[in-house]
């Protein structure tokens, strides 16, 4: 059996939450296909109680510029603190285009 393309293994998920913290794990090739998934994970109210949040980037082979600033409103939106782990150059490259990079903590 064939793998699956890297796209087919995109996908946002949130894997830790525990009242202070909370890790959104974003995964392949980001882009306008996932834009409304992205969306609407980032208001998920367990996402709003959390101080702090990590955006775990190091899977993300690509990411454009709608769903970059969708990062960016969730982080300006957000009350709390946050942290972007592991962006592969071109994924900085994106954020740094959207301001991200001043709103949170990169963490490379």
């Amino acid at each position: 059996m064939a793998d699956k393309p890297e796209s087919a293994r995109s996908g946002v998920a949130i894997n830790a939450v525990d009242g202070r913290h909370a890790e959104v794990v974003l995964t392949g090739d980001i882009d306008a296909l996932l834009l409304r998934d992205l969306e609407a994970r980032l208001v998920d109210p367990r996402l709003k109680t959390a101080e702090h949040w990590r955006l775990d980037l190091r899977g993300v082979t690509r990411i454009d510029l709608a769903c970059a600033y969708a990062l960016l409103r969730a982080v300006t939106g957000h009350s709390g603190t946050a942290a972007v782990l592991g962006p592969r150059r071109a994924v900085l490259r994106t954020l740094r285009h959207t301001g991200l990079d001043r709103a949170a903590r990169i963490e490379e």
